[in-house]
């Protein structure tokens, strides 16, 4: 497991494409971008469609899974409890190396690139008061929670930073109490906190050529405030709480 993911259950290293116009609707480019991929991670054994996307992923129940899906603005893909931060990297590499040609890509198109990390912390607990006691108690925002009488119920924090001057490029911290894709009143007490770092590139581009630089740029951001805040100041303390709980 990677170094980040001793600090979490499950630790993952996500990315999206995100695009202005519409993906090509016919078979040919999408199989053929999965072809390739396969050929390059043999893991990738199956299709699915999801909703509104179409997904290629290793195999059902490993606990280091590997996908690629196809939206219709958007490419995402994603490694889950991968052996290192660098083995984390690959299927975004190989992605941005290859789906912009199967997929006829303009450097105009490109709306932003996120990297996401990823990490999920499992509780029996109330999960929401986990976080209010670990972020917001004994603070102007928490004031505003009632101890003898409320119950916390929806409690999650977001800050978004800028990195750069003209915020080009972009940070954010997440903390989710349920999944992103479940309406709030149907979460399960099984669902982890999930706390998630996002490290944005604001498009459009000047060449495709600029994608593995980028890439490694939000790379050597993510990391940096992985170790420096996240991990620190959101991370560490949902664990204490949820151990002094």
């Amino acid at each position: 497991m990677s170094a980040f993911g001793t600090f979490c259950s499950d630790f993952c290293v996500n990315q999206k494409i995100a695009l202005k116009m519409d993906l090509p609707e016919s078979r040919e480019p999408t199989l053929e971008l999965f072809d390739r991929l396969r050929r390059q991670f043999p893991q990738l054994t199956r299709v699915r469609r999801i909703e509104n996307e179409i997904a290629l992923e290793s195999g059902e129940g490993d606990r280091d899974f590997i996908w690629v899906a196809l939206r219709k603005t958007s490419i995402r893909s994603g490694h889950v409890n991968p052996k290192s931060t660098d083995e984390g990297y690959k299927i975004h590499r190989a992605v941005l190396e290859t789906a912009p040609w199967f997929l006829s890509m303009s450097p105009l198109d490109i709306d932003h690139i996120e990297l996401i990390f990823g990490f999920d912390i499992e509780t029996a607990s109330h999960r929401d008061g986990i976080v209010y006691e670990a972020l917001l108690a004994n603070s102007p925002l928490g004031a505003l929670f009632d101890c003898d009488q409320d119950e916390p119920i929806d409690v999650q924090p977001f800050i978004g930073i800028a990195l750069t001057e003209g915020r080009e490029l972009q940070a954010s911290f997440e903390v989710k109490t349920r999944p992103r894709s479940a309406d709030s009143m149907r979460s399960s007490s099984a669902d982890p906190i999930s706390v998630y770092l996002t490290v944005r590139r604001n498009g459009p581009l000047a060449s495709l050529d600029e994608l593995p630089t980028i890439f490694a740029t939000l790379c050597g951001h993510a990391e940096r405030l992985a170790e420096q805040r996240a991990i620190p100041h959101l991370v560490m303390p949902i664990r204490q709480a949820i151990s002094a709980g």
